[in-house]
């Protein structure tokens, strides 16, 4: 496996950079260029009150890896300003964030370096691995713990030390979140080496941190180290998640931080070996493809209570971030890759959905529905509809349910667990069609559904919606096929709605429109949601239907372009239709200007077109949208209940002449295969290994 490329180090900090996002999919951290100074910190199931619009969303969280450094009579803490950023760098190979900074103190300096990761095997651990060395004999004191300052919260159980027994935990607590809707436990440990002639003591401040520090006379030259392991368990886990966060703690502090360095490294490798590699593309290109791979994987485990979020588990104060809500973004744009790279991880997308199966249920009856209806935006713990009140949309944007059904099918097609099809799937997709059932209206065109949002969000509602209704359609025929495969009593009449919804194509033209009366020139006119229908929802179309659609709507790609979701996935039509420039220019414009500094995550908008959005960092559907580009869109790659080796349906036309497209493994149901798309080639190859 060629190794992965990680993005040029930083070695000197600009206003407006947002902090390296270092995460395992359960423990989400914003680490700032000085490591002990306290970032932000998320759970994945820790939940609290947002509160400026009172809906559950993800919490605040104590950051788990803070610190203080004095010499002398000068504090990080108080003089922040002595410290110099001299280099900070991702290993994206396995998930480390390195830092060195210099600490200048009263009468000597000291060298800082630092290791960061959370362990992708014991997902409620963060370690900090910390080495010091000073140019000068001084006294030295050096502190690690839990920083609550700036968290919305309380403590629940104020920070105590356990008893002498218990060797490994320096301090337990449990913190409660702003509107008392979770409660986190807390428990870190520490391990100290260079000098025996130190002095270590404890503090517990019921309202303020909880800190370990080290005092010893250290000597110009000698290397100290510190090791900072912290456990965070949501209640999402336990009920009583101070005493979890402590067993976990007891056993990763066991199993030694060289120990855990390695089964990090190693679950990491694991994964990258579902990394496309582009061969023949601008290197550049490989860079940005690895990156959207890291922050995906960085934002999912198999673990994860509460599926993820459009930004993963990366928060900051500029920017709301969507409050952790789960939204359409997962099941598009962020799964499609999840199911080949590391199913485990979308399967606990999908039993988050299934979990939350009664939210949705009353989400249909408030509404006068039967079935489920799954809310715009999914509260992280109940499933409930989340979106704040002045979200106009959130009642009328309801492909999310097609999108949820689709995705439970899609697992089924890549995994071929039948067991799983009949448990999970078939409750939640059969509940999508119930819904669909009620939610149609019968008039003399046919089955319509009136008065929606598609994909462009607008202040209007239209009828009978090109993603919408064609997802209807998907949704209603893959639950009838997976039902009769389980051996379900299927409602022949899903399929009597699915063939009769009506579309919103033009006979004379055959373009498919976004919805019926569609302006490309109307307000968000310009979103592509008619060639969204081909890719990525896939639904199969003729041909001429497909050239005619595509070239209407890439006419008005230069003014779409830099808008999220769909700007990704605009190279992928123009490769269609052999059009090899346009697809790299929308592929530059379309992904490549959304990437900003100083470690290659995109942003929501892209800051050349839209310089006034705020660079809020990682965005899922962006990111999710190259990889699927690249597995789906460029390779032809379609999944059904068929055999997978006829799964590459097209000629493969790439951006760049000679351009090929490989992954060394896919999981493929069960299996291990790769997949090769070379450009000019009639199909793409999935093979068993």
């Amino acid at each position: 496996m060629i190794e992965p490329i990680s993005p040029e180090p930083v070695r000197t900090w600009e206003a407006g950079y947002t902090p390296a996002y270092v995460s395992n999919g359960l423990v989400g951290l914003r680490v700032c260029p000085v490591p002990l100074l306290a970032g932000v910190a998320t759970v994945n199931g820790f939940v609290g009150m947002e509160p400026h619009t009172g809906v559950e969303g993800y919490a605040q969280a104590p950051y788990p890896l803070a610190g203080n450094l004095r010499i002398g009579d000068a504090s990080l803490a108080q003089s922040p300003d002595r410290a110099v950023l001299r280099e900070q760098r991702y290993d994206f190979s396995c998930g480390e964030l390195h830092t060195i900074f210099d600490f200048h103190g009263d009468g000597a300096r000291a060298e800082v370096r630092s290791v960061i990761f959370c362990s992708r095997t014991r997902p409620t651990i963060a370690v900090q691995e910390l080495e010091l060395r000073v140019d000068r004999d001084c006294e030295l004191e050096l502190a690690v713990g839990l920083e609550p300052e700036g968290t919305l919260g309380k403590w629940l159980e104020p920070p105590r030390c356990p008893p002498d027994h218990a060797a490994a935990v320096d301090c337990v607590t449990m913190w409660g979140s702003h509107g008392d809707m979770g409660s986190l436990g807390l428990a870190y440990g520490t391990d100290f080496s260079g000098t025996d002639q130190v002095r270590r003591r404890l503090s517990e401040r019921a309202g303020g941190a909880s800190f370990t520090t080290y005092s010893w006379r250290a000597q110009a030259g000698a290397r100290y180290r510190l090791r900072h392991f912290t456990s965070m368990v949501s209640d999402a886990f336990h009920e009583r998640p101070i005493h979890e966060a402590a067993r976990l703690l007891t056993a990763a502090v066991t199993r030694g931080c060289d120990a855990l360095r390695v089964d990090n490294r190693e679950a990491w490798t694991e994964l990258w070996r579902g990394r496309p590699t582009l061969i023949g593309a601008p290197p550049r290109w490989q860079l940005m493809v690895d990156a959207a791979y890291f922050y995906l994987h960085s934002s999912v485990h198999r673990s994860s209570p509460s599926s993820t979020a459009l930004f993963g588990l990366s928060s900051w104060p500029d920017y709301h971030y969507y409050r952790g809500h789960v939204m359409w973004d997962v099941p598009v744009f962020a799964v499609p890759t999840l199911l080949f790279t590391y199913p485990e991880a979308a399967r606990s997308v999908m039993t988050y959905r299934h979990s939350r199966l009664s939210g949705a249920t009353a989400n249909a009856d408030a509404r006068g529905y039967t079935g489920a209806q799954y809310p715009w935006e999914s509260s992280p713990r109940w499933g409930q509809e989340a979106a704040p009140v002045e979200v106009p949309h959130s009642y009328t944007e309801e492909h999310v349910s097609m999108d949820v059904a689709l995705e439970f099918a899609n697992y089924v097609h890549a995994t071929g667990d039948w067991g799983f099809a009949a448990d999970y799937a078939w409750p939640v997709m059969s509940s999508v069609a119930r819904w669909l059932e009620s939610r149609v209206e019968r008039t003399e065109h046919g089955y319509e559904l009136r008065g929606v949002t598609g994909i462009a969000e607008t202040q209007h509602t239209v009828n009978n919606n090109a993603f919408v209704n064609y997802s209807a359609a998907l949704a209603l025929r893959k639950t009838a096929a997976l039902g009769r495969a389980v051996g379900k009593t299927v409602d022949e009449h899903w399929e009597t709605i699915a063939n009769g919804l009506v579309f919103p194509i033009n006979p004379e033209t055959g373009v498919i429109h976004n919805h019926d009366n569609h302006d490309p020139f109307e307000e968000k006119g310009e979103t592509p949601e008619g060639a969204a229908v081909l890719f990525p929802l896939g639904y199969p179309i003729d041909p001429e239907t497909e050239r005619q659609t595509l070239e209407f709507h890439l006419r008005s790609a230069d003014r779409y372009v830099g808008s999220p979701m769909l700007s990704p996935m605009l190279g992928v039509y123009a490769a269609w239709l052999g059009d090899r420039d346009r697809a790299f220019d929308l592929f530059e414009r379309g992904y490549a200007e959304f990437v900003v500094a100083p470690f290659d995550m995109p942003t929501e908008f892209s800051p050349a077109r839209h310089p006034e959005k705020p660079r809020a960092v990682p965005f899922t559907a962006n990111l999710g949208g190259l990889l699927a580009s690249c597995l789906y869109g460029l390779t032809g790659l379609k999944l059904n209940d068929g055999d997978p080796t006829t799964w590459c349906e097209r000629p493969i036309m790439m951006p760049c002449a000679g351009e090929v497209i490989h992954v060394e493994r896919l999981w493929v149901r069960g299996r291990p295969a790769s997949l090769t798309a070379t450009d000019g080639a009639d199909r793409a190859e999935l093979v068993y290994h």
